[in-house]
């Protein structure tokens, strides 16, 4: 069916992006992409697309389903499902602004210049957000230059529609070629390469799941790929047409791959690592984490709920107001959003902060007070916790303070360190219980499973009752998982469970944290190496455990 005959000539107020995705790293969009992704009204993308964009749509952007039309499934009297074109169409004629978002660039995916050619005989404007092509940004993930400063000559060809006369061309070339194929056809391709002239020894490198945390990488030869293949187990399997991007050529070779493979040599490369937080806390953290090449999987252990009597904090926002307090003191996030929701609820703003003096426990609590609208007076120079609030915070001077009262608006479980140590400077505290925190429900199956089955290489504890609260809610870990715990009082809460704890934070910091559970993996990867062994991670270790498929 022709996606140009069935649909004449309009004038539409809609507009369609065409938009590449890149090969999989959703870093590496563009910021024209980004832009265009906040501005959609319809996003249309292929699952896997989906998942590496959606973050930078607007929350509820309409996103239909792509499913392709084909002559089987209609002989055996399926209903025709829309196929892409049609949903373009669709929405743009319906005046929207449509993001049709594509794996690699928009220029080399022909499916895509139909829909582009369908767009123009509509009358329906459109334009280009150009993507990371695959065959460029695999190798460049993988660590394999494709050229080099004599200046290679440089192919991409598609294994698919190679044709004999490419393949002899092909092999009478000494140049770089990179391969568009999958893992079940890559050793044929390989064995054209040789039939059309090249040696058996050129090297080739084969990548799956490129720039992903499922990257995997081989090197091997024209002549001895198919046996590396074989030896890593990746085949026969359900991967089998998985695509990948094969290398061939000097650039290739496995001794240049070992020095640049910059990637996959990252400290935390693929493992999974539970985060026992929500998403919202654990933003930055999993940030960080992802920086080290892990795939965070936050689990929260704890809910957070309203006081079971709303009236003491109710009073302290009404003296907050009336001028009761010289300071308040935010200890957690949390607390930020219990306040900011009794503001709203008296139909307040930050400016009744006016006059009055914020503390804040740490940067990300701080964050959460700017984007309030407020900035906070004292953060922690140093460590960020109640001790380090304490040791900033300023006496009670009478002469210059005509207030001498704190407010500290907290979870029911907080300890009293912080208010011992106003106290002790001289300040009147009123303790008020702005939030409730109570346990978790417990994760999906699937996960709980894979906490107990050794499916999680890591797990960080970032206080003890994240430790009561995942074993009560999802069990206790497996012992291969490696156990990362923020401090002493954590570490041994975490061993009266039955847990060794591997990592030890330097400092009571959740970042800290991380960069500690970074030096344990790059650290065990050495050891691997230096013990000539194969760097695998945790869960690979598990007994009965197979390789991870690239899937």
């Amino acid at each position: 069916m022709s996606p140009i005959a069935d649909h004449p000539a309009v004038h539409a107020s809609g507009h369609v992006t065409f938009l590449g995705a890149g090969p999989g790293d959703p870093g590496l969009l563009t910021l024209r992409a980004v832009e265009a992704l906040a501005g959609a009204e319809v996003l249309i993308a292929e699952p896997d697309v989906l998942e590496v964009v959606r973050g930078h749509a607007r929350p509820g952007v309409s996103t239909p389903e792509i499913t392709i039309v084909d002559d089987a499934s209609t002989a055996a009297g399926i209903p025709a499902i829309r196929d892409a074109v049609n949903l373009v169409m669709e929405a743009a004629r319906g005046g929207k602004r449509v993001v049709r978002a594509v794996t690699g660039d928009p220029g080399l995916d022909g499916d895509t210049g139909a829909e582009m050619l369908a767009c123009a005989a509509a009358g329906i404007p459109f334009e280009v957000v150009p993507g990371i092509a695959a065959a460029v940004g695999v190798p460049a993930y993988a660590g394999v230059p494709l050229r080099d400063a004599q200046g290679t000559d440089v192919r991409f060809v598609d294994s698919r529609t190679a044709g004999e006369r490419c393949w002899t061309e092909l092999g009478a070339s000494d140049g770089t070629v990179v391969v568009s194929a999958t893992l079940d056809t890559v050793a044929a391709t390989a064995g054209e390469f040789v039939a059309a002239g090249r040696k058996p020894d050129t090297p080739m490198t084969v990548t799956v799941a490129g720039t992903t945390t499922r990257q995997r990488t081989w090197s091997a030869t024209l002549g001895t790929i198919a046996l590396t293949l074989k030896q890593a187990k990746v085949l026969p399997s359900a991967s089998g047409h998985q695509p990948v991007i094969a290398v061939v050529g000097e650039r290739s070779a496995p001794a240049q791959r070992d020095q640049l493979a910059w990637f996959e040599s990252k400290q935390l490369f693929g493992w999974k690592v539970l985060v026992p937080r929500t998403k919202e806390q654990a933003a930055s953290l999993s940030d960080q984490l992802r920086s080290y090449g892990a795939v965070p999987h936050e689990v929260p252990t704890i809910a957070v709920e309203p006081p079971r009597t709303p009236q003491q904090m109710e009073r302290a926002v009404k003296g907050l107001v009336t001028g009761r307090y010289e300071w308040i003191a935010f200890t957690s996030v949390n607390a930020v959003k219990a306040v900011r929701e009794k503001f709203e609820e008296y139909g307040l703003d930050a400016r009744a902060f006016a006059g009055i003096k914020v503390a804040a426990v740490g940067e990300q609590t701080a964050a959460a007070l700017v984007d309030f609208g407020v900035k906070p007076d004292l953060v922690p120079s140093g460590e960020q916790s109640a001790a380090g609030l304490l040791d900033d915070w300023p006496p009670y001077d009478p002469v210059f303070d005509p207030i001498d009262r704190v407010f500290l608006p907290r979870a029911d479980i907080a300890t009293e360190t912080l208010v011992a140590g106003l106290i002790e400077l001289g300040w009147e505290v009123d303790d008020v219980t702005a939030y409730r925190t109570v346990r978790a429900s417990p994760p999906p199956a699937e996960t709980r499973e894979a906490i107990k089955g050794g499916g999680f290489d890591a797990v960080m504890f970032t206080s003890s009752s994240t430790v009561r609260n995942l074993v009560g809610i999802a069990g206790k870990p497996h012992n291969v998982t490696v156990i990362a715990c923020i401090g002493p009082a954590t570490a041994k809460t975490a061993e009266e469970h039955g847990l060794r704890v591997d990592v030890l934070s330097p400092e009571p910091s959740v970042h800290k944290l991380a960069e500690a559970l970074a030096a344990f993996g790059a650290q065990r990867r050495e050891a691997a190496r230096e013990a000539g062994e194969t760097v695998t991670r945790p869960s690979e270790r598990r007994p009965g455990s197979r390789r991870r498929r690239t899937t």
